[in-house]
């Protein structure tokens, strides 16, 4: 079968698309024929054996999938074969078929379609574990959002609506503001152009943000914590911009503020059950037609490595999509 191999650590034009052995599945596993693999920002990341994540040589990127169930272990009970599922796994989703353990898969309803379901767990996932668990985020609050265009602070926009927040979308161009609103934000920040901790305050009479999320770092981060409001959240999402910041903790101390950790990865295996009643509650919303992922670019499997440069440059709103097989 055809996979993308990183083989070296480098960047995109490094990976390679190439033929691989053939998979078989554990006694607790599905063999996956992949239809969709959404392109997220690790994968920018673990390429280079940056992430916190480092498989070992060589393997294959890609965690956010759909397809359809090819094979299954002899212990699976949950699913047959010609099932649409999708998932999130570790690495290995930018390939034509892949394997996972049942546990990690979902029914795909019919009426949604592969790259959808393909653009779902991660983002919304990372984004509602972020604002319910780690910010306690309360109806009538304000959530302020960095990198609001991206697939995880797109997501933020919209979970931060249904959970009742007024939420500002920041982001670095009219354009992806503009999609922000469509979105659902209320008010809207361009943080290459407005002063940034200025705007927060106007926007909030003085008092600030009660919560943050920032999946970007670098140089707003600072920024935005000086305009949290008193007893507020930060959520340390992620650091697209490159930059991890270095943040005086006088400005915690003077504020109340909580500076907070979100590693949604890490969650998943430290406490499996809130993880599922949180993925039950976004697939309902999902569901529903509460929330939906905007596709910004559907690539073929061949085009993986530039569809990761696309998301390295920073040049995507929402989701980028790998369409693999039919």
């Amino acid at each position: 079968m055809k996979a993308i191999v990183c083989d070296i650590y480098g960047g995109p034009s490094d990976l390679k698309y190439k033929e691989i052995e053939e998979l078989l599945p554990g006694d607790k596993d599905l063999v996956i024929a992949v239809r969709a693999c959404a392109v997220n920002f690790p994968d920018t990341l673990i390429i280079q054996g940056k992430y916190q994540l480092k498989p070992e040589l060589p393997f294959t990127p890609g965690s956010d999938f759909s397809g359809v169930v090819k094979a299954r272990g002899k212990e699976v009970t949950t699913f047959d074969i010609g099932d649409e599922v999708f998932g999130v796994i570790p690495y290995g989703g930018f390939a034509e078929e892949l394997v996972v353990i049942e546990s990690k898969v979902f029914p795909k309803p019919k009426n949604m379609d592969f790259n959808i379901a393909a653009s779902f767990m991660y983002a919304y996932g990372t984004s509602y574990h972020a604002l319910k668990d780690r910010g306690e985020l309360k109806e009538g609050e304000t959530l302020v959002v960095l990198g609001a265009a991206g697939g995880v602070g797109l997501a933020a926009v919209e979970l931060g609506k249904s959970l009742g927040a007024r939420v500002i979308a920041c982001a670095s161009t009219d354009e992806k503001l503009a999609l922000c609103k469509q979105y659902g934000a209320d008010d809207v920040i361009n943080y290459s152009k407005e002063d940034l901790k200025f705007k927060i305050k106007e926007l909030t009479n003085g008092k600030g943000a009660d919560v943050v999320m920032d999946p970007v770092g670098g140089d707003y981060t600072e920024l935005a914590i000086r305009a949290t409001a008193w007893q507020g959240r930060y959520l340390v999402v992620g650091f697209a911009a490159g930059a991890i910041p270095k943040i005086p903790l006088n400005l915690a101390l003077l504020k109340g503020c909580s500076i907070v950790g979100v590693f949604w990865g890490r969650f998943m295996k430290e406490d499996p059950a809130m993880h599922e009643q949180n993925g039950q509650k976004i697939y309902a919303w999902m569901q529903e037609g509460k929330i939906r992922p905007h596709i910004h670019k559907v690539f073929s499997l061949e085009d993986t490595p530039s569809a990761i440069q696309e998301m390295q440059d920073r040049k995507v709103m929402g989701k980028l999509v790998v369409r693999i097989g039919e």
